[in-house]
């Protein structure tokens, strides 16, 4: 089977497709003023970006992982994504708080999906 990378540097793929998944790359916001709910509706629009670029949708995400640089900020996040999820296509999912990699950042999202 081939492995498709889509959005390469040198550092890493925003996407890896290979044997009918899509492993998407940890996604941050590109505003980091807004705050938490501005940062995840971000992050979620670049997700949808890039599966519609892979040929899929957010109903095809497998599993979602969300990394919170502040647990305070889950019911937050959290109101977010079940707005964006659609309803009875929720994906598996795991949600710990983490030190980010930049402070300016408040939530990175990474998916797999099925394509």
């Amino acid at each position: 089977m081939q492995i498709k990378r889509y959005d390469t540097s040198k550092r890493m793929s925003q996407a890896v497709v290979y044997g009918g998944f899509a492993f998407l790359a940890g996604q941050v916001a590109d505003d980091t003023s807004q705050d938490v709910k501005g940062q995840a509706a971000q992050i979620l629009a670049k997700i949808d970006a890039l599966l519609a670029k892979l040929g899929a949708d957010k109903t095809r995400i497998l599993s979602a992982s969300i990394w919170l640089a502040r647990h305070a900020s889950y019911d937050d996040v959290n109101e977010v994504w079940d707005a964006w999820v659609p309803e009875g296509q929720a994906p598996a999912r795991a949600c710990v708080e983490s030190k980010l990699a930049f402070p300016q950042y408040s939530v990175e999202i990474g998916v797999i999906a099925a394509v």
